[in-house]
């Protein structure tokens, strides 16, 4: 019995100084959602992987700048980077209640940054989990849908 309260203690105390605020609170990564305005075929890459058409929800790593690219068929392909910010007072809150420890592990799992959404207007922050990134794609003409006949 003393053993197993002894292991629940050692997990307990290495799991708390092993984190850190912003590893706690904001993660490695983030939630993002690329939103194509008007065109739903476009083919959205993230980093040079595709990720779906017209809008796409993914995981994305906190530390790694985003970079976007759109592609449709018949126009030029644009590619839009987004830089990171870093979050200076999650970072002090971070140094303040865990020390050099903890302000260290935020660094390293890159919980000590965000998507630049003050710098970007695309970029809309929901949480400090959630953003949504707003690409215009008007190198791309929108089709005409008044167009089409319905017979």
């Amino acid at each position: 019995m003393q053993r197993s309260i002894r292991a629940v203690s050692i997990l307990t105390l290495l799991s708390v100084a092993m984190s850190s605020c912003g590893v706690m609170f904001g993660g490695s990564k983030f939630s993002g959602s690329i939103v194509v305005n008007q065109h739903p075929n476009a083919e959205i890459y993230i980093n040079g992987s595709k990720v779906g058409k017209g809008s796409s929800i993914g995981l994305y790593p906190r530390k790694r700048d985003l970079t976007v690219e759109l592609k449709q068929e018949g126009c030029e392909s644009k590619t839009q980077t987004f830089y990171n910010t870093f979050r200076t007072g999650n970072f002090i809150l971070s140094l303040s209640s865990w020390g050099l420890t903890g302000g260290l592990i935020d660094v390293a799992t890159g919980a000590s940054f965000k998507p630049d959404h003050k710098s970007y207007p695309e970029v809309e922050r929901m949480s400090d989990k959630n953003y949504i990134f707003t690409m215009d794609y008007s190198e791309c003409p929108v089709e005409n849908f008044s167009t089409i006949k319905v017979q």
